[in-house]
């Protein structure tokens, strides 16, 4: 019944994920709920979203959805910035940034529920729609090394709402830098034996179903995404106070 309960909720993160990021709020508590231990349960939420990831990252890239002369210079610094971030994480009590958050999330719900938050803007000139998307890749990779969770969500809402891409550009960025992040973690957990390899592989077999049926259901229009970020915040916000309290 454990290996089923994964399976159901991580498809579920698989197709939150593909439309508006933070498909790790459900797929990792499945993992803990299921009697992993913490480590274990981090390790193997990583394989299975690397998974479904790679599935949406590949299908947004034939849409033509990712522009990559954005993309590449956001990865660099996103890769720099989630070093950074797992480097605070070893000075700073994880308690102190949960609390902020209690006040960034609802700031954030507040946002997406104005009519024109993710609106598409006018576009910015190309120097400086690729600086401030870099900008956004490296401080959200300094919360992905130092935390995580709502990583996708937080890009998607930064990228539409300060570089003024749209919704289907800003995913495709959000879907490569997560990727990428995914993967190098990974490989970490992998020489450190904390993966259960034939758990994860079967979850991301469902997570990578989720993923795809979530890219597309994406491409039938913005109406769907506000809901599904909405939802992933309202996770996000309870299980960071469930946390604190505990």
């Amino acid at each position: 019944m454990e290996i089923v309960m994964i399976c159901v909720l991580v498809f579920l993160a698989g197709f939150v994920d593909a439309i508006g990021g933070g498909g790790g709020l459900i797929s990792l508590p499945a993992y803990l709920m299921a009697g992993l231990p913490v480590h274990n349960a981090i390790a193997t939420n990583k394989l299975s979203s690397s998974m479904g990831t790679t599935v949406t990252t590949i299908r947004y890239a034939r849409a033509g959805f990712i522009q990559w002369n954005i993309a590449i210079v956001c990865l660099v610094f996103a890769i720099m910035g989630s070093s950074l971030g797992a480097h605070l994480a070893l000075l700073i009590e994880d308690t102190f940034f949960k609390r902020i958050m209690l006040i960034v999330i609802p700031l954030t719900a507040c946002y997406v529920l104005y009519p024109k938050s993710l609106k598409e803007k006018e576009p910015l000139s190309k120097q400086m729609t690729i600086a401030i998307s870099s900008v956004v890749a490296f401080g959200i990779g300094i919360y992905d090394g130092f935390y995580g969770p709502g990583t996708g969500t937080f890009l998607l809402i930064l990228l539409t709402s300060l570089a003024h891409l749209n919704l289907q550009q800003a995913n495709g960025i959000t879907k490569v830098i997560n990727l990428t992040t995914n993967y190098s973690s990974l490989i970490v957990y992998l020489l450190n034996a904390k993966v259960l390899i034939p758990i994860g592989l079967l979850a991301g077999a469902f997570n990578m179903l989720g993923n795809y049926i979530g890219s597309s259901y994406f491409k039938k229009g913005s109406f769907s995404v506000k809901p599904i970020m909405i939802f992933v915040l309202v996770i996000f916000f309870v299980k960071t106070i469930i946390e604190i309290i505990g």
